[in-house]
């Protein structure tokens, strides 16, 4: 069809990238390949086409929630169905197709409380592929290939357990990004950023952070105790060192003189354990401080792993390590601290959501993902 051969195209000229020598708008050491991503931008902006589906019920599909920890579903579905410059009303001149539920919505209209079953909600969406895909051609000539979802909940990947073509086909965009589980596939599907949104009128509030100079705790981590990590983690560092500020809930005596935003924005490294899930809002949170994320959490998909080198801007550190979290980070230098920090300050534009987006945003890093990613379905 002419929309592969445009893919196609797309992709013998990203393999041909030139060299880009300086680009005030990308910071090159954050990329594995500053001249690939842009390449691979430029076409996405001239060549991709999605096609949103009208089809499903409101509030499960079609109805974005903007605040929360699941907020970036409802940001990119929002900013998706305002789009006009990717969005076609011609499924025919179509390279994606986008079904457009929540996967937070799911979970507060058709979870049974007490039924630990998530079943309805796998049951919906096998349904609603099930009516897509007969009352459309599109579905069957490529088993799903081509369509993608965008689904931050926890559940959201367990979902697709009833319709294997969902299941394994479609381009999971998810921040569950866990390729141990056997359901997320690195290379097809997306691992999606979890923002923690707060005030959706005004998403980049309270941003920004202190420079390296002016940050005099060493790491710090404060959080529920969900999973499997966590309860490492309080129980090696919890109160055991001064430079480890690690608490379950910030103690109100401490929060009071100082809250959970000023910790962050105080500190050298954020320490972000998965929970009960590989994923945490922790991560993007991080970012906005300007603070160095310390990711523990083993078998994770990092997000925009496939253009971004996480090793220029954040540590990970393996699960079995955490009784050596201090000497890790000790063992950076503090020039190497310090490029770290100011790198983290340069990459956060790339997690920023913005009520109109703008090029190299969020918005516009999850949807090359889901382009580049498509992309890996093609050989030249």
């Amino acid at each position: 069809m002419q929309t592969d051969l445009q893919l196609i195209h797309a992709k013998k000229e990203i393999a041909g990238a030139p060299v880009v020598s300086h680009d005030p708008d990308l910071y090159a050491p954050l990329f594995l390949n500053v001249s690939v991503f842009k390449r691979s931008y430029t076409m996405m902006e001239r060549i991709l086409k999605v096609y949103i589906y009208e089809d499903g019920p409101k509030p499960l599909c079609h109805t974005p929630h903007l605040d929360g920890i699941y907020a970036s579903e409802g940001w990119f579905m929002k900013l998706m169905e305002e789009n006009t410059q990717f969005v076609v009303n011609d499924p025919n001149k179509a390279h994606l197709f986008y079904l457009p539920y929540s996967s937070r919505q799911l979970r507060t209209h058709l979870y049974v409380a007490g039924s630990r079953s998530m079943r309805p909600l796998s049951i919906f969406l096998r349904d609603y592929v099930n009516s897509i895909s007969a009352k459309y051609p599109f579905w069957n000539r490529t088993r799903g290939a081509d369509h993608f979802l965008v689904a931050c909940h926890d559940w959201a990947t367990y979902t697709t357990n009833l319709h294997e073509e969902l299941r394994k086909n479609t381009i999971k965009v998810v921040c569950n990004a866990d390729v141990s589980e056997g359901v997320f596939v690195r290379g097809k599907d997306v691992s999606l950023a979890e923002t923690y949104v707060r005030t959706p009128n005004s998403p980049r509030k309270a941003i920004g952070g202190r420079p390296a100079s002016r940050r005099s705790i060493l790491a710090f981590f404060a959080g529920q105790m969900h999973g499997r990590v966590r309860p490492i983690l309080l129980r090696y560092w919890r109160g055991r060192d001064r430079d480890m500020r690690i608490y379950e809930v910030l103690p109100d005596e401490i929060a009071a003189k100082m809250s959970y935003i000023e910790h962050m924005k105080s500190s050298k490294f954020c320490i972000c354990p998965m929970g009960y899930e590989v994923n945490s809002p922790r991560i993007v949170e991080a970012i906005y401080y300007d603070c160095v994320p310390v990711i523990i959490a083993n078998n994770f998909v990092l997000p925009f792993e496939e253009v971004l080198d996480w090793g220029a801007f954040s540590v990970v550190v393996a699960e079995k390590d955490i009784p050596k979290l201090k000497q890790i980070l000790l063992g950076i230098s503090g020039r190497r601290y310090v490029r770290m920090q100011r790198n983290v300050r340069r990459l956060r534009k790339h997690f920023l959501w913005n009520d109109k987006p703008v090029k190299y945003d969020l918005f516009h890093m999850i949807l090359h993902s889901i382009w580049f990613n498509r992309l890996n379905h093609y050989s030249l």
